[in-house]
C-alpha cells in the first residue's frame, strides 16, 4: 500500500505547483484582454493568499470528517474547477472571483499533505515532496509558453486545469490506500486532538516555530520576488539576464531539496534546519560584497540552496515538537503563518525600495534570517523534553 501511494503523494504535490506561477508567467498578456493595470497582479495573488490562509487553519476540521485522501482529491477538484474558471475570463473582477477558489482548494491540500507526510514518513520524503512542489512550479510556466506561442493565455490554463481533474480521478481511485504506511513507525496510534489558536499559542515552542515560519517565508518570497529589481537597479545588470538570475533561485531551491532528501539519511532535522541557515547567511554575505557579477550570482543561487531544507525539515519534526495527537492542528496554524509571510512581507519591501532604496534589499532577508535562527534556537529549546519523550516513546 506505502509503495503505491506515495508515487500519489508527490503526483499531488507536482500539480499543487503546476499552477502557483502561471498568473506571473501569463499577467503581460492577460493586462490588455482584462481591462487591468499592471499593478493588479498583487490584487489576484493576496486574494488567493488570503482564501489559502483560510483554508490552512480549517484543515484540521476538514482532515477529520474527509479523511486526507478525500481532502486531497476535494481540494485537487476545487482548483481544476477555479483554474477552469480562469480560462474563462474575460474581466479582472471575474479573475478575482476565481482567485477564491483556487486559494481554498491550495491551502487544504498543502496542509493536509504536509501533515500526512510529517506523521508517517521520513524526513527525507518530506524534501522529495517539496521538490515536486518546484518540479511543478517550473512546468507551469513552459506550459503557459507553449500556449501563449499558439496565441491564447486562456489555453495555458485549460491545459493545467484539464492536468488537474485528470489527477482528481487518480486520487478517487487511490482513497483505498490513505492507511497507515507499512514504513512508518511503530506505535503511531493516536486520537488527533483539536485546540483553539490560543490554545496552542500557549504550549512551549509554538509562538517560536510560528515566528520560524512566518519569517522563512517572508525571506524566501522577497528574496525571489525582489531579485531581478536588485540586480538591475542597484547593480546595473540588464533586465534579460537578471530576470535568468531569479529562475536559477528557485532552481536552486528545488535541486537542493533533491539533494537535502539523501542529506537527511544522515542529519536530523534541527541541524538541517541550521545548515540551511548558515548558507542563505553565506549567500546573503556573497550578495552584499561589491565584489562582480559572478559573486552576485552565486549569492543567489546560495540562497536558494539554503532556503531548500528549512521548510521540509520544521515542517517534519512536527509530530517530535509537538506531539503526534497535535500534528494535524500545528500542520493547519503553521501553514497559515507562512501564507501570512510570503503575502504581506514582498509588497511592504517594495515600499521601502520605492520610498527608501532597494539597495536595502540583502539587509532586509538578514533581518528576517537572524530572526528565524533566534526563534529556532529557541524553538528547540523549549521543545527538546517533547522530542525526548516521543523519541523514547518510539524506541519503547
Amino acid at each position: 500500500m506505502a509503495s503505491l501511494l506515495l508515487p500519489v503523494i508527490y503526483l499531488a504535490f507536482v500539480s499543487l505547483g503546476l499552477p502557483d506561477s502561471l498568473l506571473g508567467a501569463a499577467w503581460p498578456s492577460m493586462v490588455g484582454q482584462l481591462h487591468a493595470d499592471l499593478s493588479w497582479a498583487g490584487i489576484v495573488s493576496m486574494i488567493i493568499a488570503a482564501s489559502t490562509i483560510v483554508s490552512s487553519l480549517c484543515s484540521e476540521r476538514l482532515n477529520a470528517r474527509l479523511g486526507t485522501g478525500g481532502v486531497t482529491a476535494g481540494s485537487v477538484l476545487l482548483t481544476a474547477v477555479a483554474l477552469f474558471g480562469f480560462s474563462c475570463c474575460s474581466r479582472f473582477w471575474q479573475l478575482c472571483l476565481w482567485a477564491v477558489p483556487y486559494g481554498l482548494g491550495a491551502g487544504s491540500v498543502d496542509a493536509a499533505l504536509n501533515a500526512y507526510v510529517s506523521l508517517h514518513y521520513k524526513s527525507r520524503h518530506m524534501s522529495w515532496l517539496h521538490c515536486m512542489w518546484g518540479v511543478g512550479a517550473s512546468a507551469g510556466p513552459v506550459i503557459m509558453g507553449w500556449a501563449l506561442a499558439g496565441g491564447s493565455w486562456q489555453g495555458g490554463y485549460r491545459i493545467i486545469s484539464v492536468i488537474q481533474f485528470a489527477l482528481t480521478v487518480v486520487l478517487l481511485f487511490s482513497l483505498p490506500l490513505w492507511k497507515r504506511p507499512r514504513s512508518a513507525p511503530e506505535g503511531e496510534e493516536f486520537t488527533p486532538e483539536h485546540r483553539s489558536l490560543p490554545q496552542l499559542l500557549r504550549l512551549p515552542g509554538v509562538p517560536q516555530v510560528l515566528v520560524c515560519f512566518f519569517c522563512y517565508c517572508a525571506l524566501e518570497s522577497t528574496a525571489g520576488m525582489w531579485a531581478a529589481s536588485y540586480c538591475t537597479l542597484v547593480r546595473g545588470i540588464d533586465a534579460e539576464t537578471a530576470a535568468g538570475w531569479t529562475s536559477t533561485f528557485y532552481l536552486g531551491i528545488t535541486v537542493g531539496r533533491g539533494i537535502c532528501g539523501f542529506l537527511t539519511m544522515k542529519i536530523t532535522d534541527q541541524n538541517m534546519i541550521r545548515l540551511g541557515q548558515g548558507l542563505i547567511a553565506l549567500g546573503v554575505l556573497l550578495v552584499l560584497l561589491p565584489a562582480g557579477q559572478g559573486v552576485l550570482f552565486a549569492g543567489l543561487v546560495t540562497i536558494g540552496l539554503g532556503c531548500a531544507p528549512i521548510y521540509p525539515s520544521i515542517i517534519h519534526e512536527t509530530p517530535a515538537n509537538f506531539g503526534r495527537a497535535l500534528s494535524l492542528a500545528m500542520t493547519g496554524v503553521q501553514m497559515a503563518f507562512a501564507y501570512v509571510g510570503s503575502c504581506l512581507m514582498p509588497p511592504l519591501f517594495g515600499l521601502i525600495a520605492q520610498y527608501v532604496s532597494p539597495a536595502l534589499y540583502p539587509w532586509y532577508l538578514a533581518a528576517f534570517l537572524v530572526l528565524m535562527i533566534l526563534m529556532s534556537e529557541l524553538l528547540h529549546k523549549r521543545t527538546r523534553a517533547k522530542r525526548e519523550a516521543v523519541l523514547a516513546g518510539e524506541q519503547g
